[in-house]
């Protein structure tokens, strides 16, 4: 049993002594290294990168869809891979 002085820390907050909690810090650490990895471009190339997101900018709805798409399978994919 876990406690903060003279109280008892509310089962909710204790995550970290469950599965559960294992698979909500799994969850966050994603969205945490999709910003590491999407930070990479722009630091090293910032005038390629502009240039790329401008490009996209062009781009119709189709096109925009079709790249959506082939990332999420790409990512798929990988998520199959690793796992």
């Amino acid at each position: 049993m876990l406690s903060w002085g003279s109280r008892e820390i509310p089962a909710f907050l204790r995550l970290r002594e469950s599965r559960a909690g294992t698979q909500w810090q799994e969850f966050g650490k994603a969205p945490c290294l999709s910003l590491v990895l999407e930070g990479i471009l722009p630091f090293l190339t910032p005038r390629g990168w502009r240039n790329a997101v401008s490009g996209l900018g062009r781009l119709g709805d189709r096109g925009l869809r079709l790249i959506g798409l082939g990332s999420m399978l790409l990512g798929t994919v990988l998520l199959y891979c690793i796992h």
